[in-house]
């Protein structure tokens, strides 16, 4: 086993050496003293709403990655190409309201004649080193340069699967503005962005970036971290709210009241994209099983639903076409509409009774 994991080991610790860059940094300075501020900030790292340790059961952060590195799991990765297409958003009529996706958690949208990117992961790995977490074949058709200029660019939070150095470095001067949790700006400040561009915000805090448009940035039950320095950033999920139009952006993270509340308060979403994948008894509390998934869609009284975070990277153990059967298997067609595109498939978001269509049966 040593003389598999040492190798990796120093290839890792040398990308870290030679390329520093792409991890970011900590918050600093005047934006330091901001987070310390902050009430979700406490004991030296942000907080969850409720204790949410990281690791539950007998297994250790190093039987798992051992276990990931070199026990065998059956289907982890498709046997093929993912079924996918290649739209043309530079075409795309910027009247409509749509969505599309690229797999994993990173998405495309078209609302009030705004454009919005969420979560880009154009490499072909969510990791420091090339040869961890890769892409599925098949759903690397997308790059910077098939974006159109955007006007926000949301990140909600800083992991490698959601916040991709290449890709944002490549979209810097097609950016307006970028839209993010409190502390990630300290990332797109080392990576050279016009800090007057980035709005930064806290849990229940909101930005009016346009007449008509308003962000909302909520609470997640998750995590952050680029290196050895965790919890320096908050994590969050975002509403976006229109006169006509809400949607909710989940970004990562598991289960808890937080999705009760924002019903409550913003409810009925029209559309709601939420986590589902990546899962493991190991981080229940961190991510949400297929059946949490819609447990959260009914609390945010959405209309329709979206799930997300699979059929890109294999970050954990289960079969990676579970998430989407297990979500299909187990939804209620009463609780909302389900929305199942392939990557790249043009969605609408006014459309209360989607296609829901099996492709990874394909």
């Amino acid at each position: 086993m040593k003389y598999i994991f040492y190798p990796l080991l120093l290839m890792s610790l040398a990308t870290i050496a030679f390329s520093p860059k792409k991890f970011g940094n900590t918050p600093q300075g005047a934006r330091r003293e901001r987070v310390l501020r902050s009430p979700n900030y406490r004991d030296g790292k942000f907080q969850n709403l409720h204790h949410t340790p990281q690791l539950t059961g007998n297994k250790g952060m190093g039987t798992l990655l051992m276990d990931k590195l070199l026990a065998k799991h059956e289907r982890v990765r498709p046997d093929s190409a993912i079924a996918a297409l290649k739209t043309d958003l530079h075409s795309l009529n910027p009247n409509e309201d749509l969505l599309v996706w690229f797999g994993h958690s990173s998405y495309y949208m078209q609302v009030e004649g705004k454009r919005l990117l969420v979560d880009p992961v154009f490499s072909s790995a969510a990791s420091p080193v090339f040869f961890v977490n890769r892409a599925f074949k098949g759903t690397d058709i997308y790059a910077a340069d098939d974006m159109p200029d955007i006007d926000y660019l949301i990140i909600t939070h800083d992991h490698w699967d959601h916040l991709d150095y290449p890709t944002v470095k490549a979209l810097r001067h097609r950016v307006a503005k970028v839209i993010c949790p409190l502390g990630v700006g300290e990332h797109f400040e080392r990576w050279d962005f016009d800090v007057q561009r980035v709005v930064e915000l806290d849990w229940n805090e909101a930005v009016h970036p346009d007449t008509g448009v308003e962000v909302v940035c909520l609470p997640a039950r998750h995590f952050s971290g680029r290196g050895f320095s965790p919890n320096q950033s908050l994590w969050a999920s975002f509403l976006l709210k229109t006169p006509t139009l809400k949607v909710f952006m989940g970004g990562d993270g598991g289960y808890d009241t937080h999705f009760a509340d924002i019903g409550r308060r913003f409810g009925p979403v029209d559309f709601a994209l939420l986590e589902n994948g990546q899962y493991n008894d190991s981080w229940r509390y961190i991510h949400m099983k297929p059946e949490e998934m819609l447990q959260a869609g009914k609390d945010l009284k959405a209309k329709v639903v979206m799930p997300v975070h699979n059929s890109k990277f294999a970050l954990s153990s289960h079969p990676w076409d579970e998430p989407m059967s297990r979500a299909v298997e187990a939804w209620n067609s009463g609780d909302f509409g389900l929305a199942t595109p392939m990557i790249g498939e043009r969605v609408s978001l006014r459309d209360s009774a989607p296609a829901h269509g099996r492709w990874w049966r394909k």
